[in-house]
């Protein structure tokens, strides 16, 4: 009966072990559209890391700071509205944010593209949207 219990314990320990195991590993992130970029990293987080999410981590770049143009990341989890993370005009910001849907412990699907805010009367000029699913 023991040794019955003990290898029951050992096997989910093992496989418990694996699920952190097969935690997404760090994959490079480049979009840009004419006057913006965005260079970086990102990484799905594991499950047992609150927020449970896809990590992004990089900078937003003006690549043209004379233009006079705003520009910011756009981005959408699962199904909610478009999140906006403001840049700077003329300069480069820091990125280091876990995107992610608070009403499920996993989040499945992220998109992401980078765009130009060039005001009311012309549209923004956006990078083609990318879409990023956990396996």
């Amino acid at each position: 009966m023991r040794k019955l219990a003990t290898a029951v314990v050992a096997a989910g320990l093992f496989f418990g072990g694996m699920g952190v195991a097969v935690a997404d590993s760090k994959h490079d992130l480049i979009m840009s559209t004419p006057g913006v970029a965005f260079v970086g990293t990102y990484q799905w987080q594991p499950t047992s890391k609150v927020p449970s999410g896809l990590h992004v981590k990089g900078e937003l770049r003006d690549k043209d700071s004379g233009d006079g143009h705003n520009v910011y990341l756009r981005v959408k989890v699962e199904k909610y509205a478009w999140g906006h993370l403001k840049g700077v005009q003329g300069r480069d910001i820091k990125v280091d944010k876990v995107y992610y849907d608070g009403a499920v412990l996993k989040t499945k699907e992220v998109r992401m593209q980078v765009c130009r805010d060039r005001g009311s009367l012309r549209p923004d000029n956006c990078s083609p949207e990318q879409l990023y699913s956990r396996r």
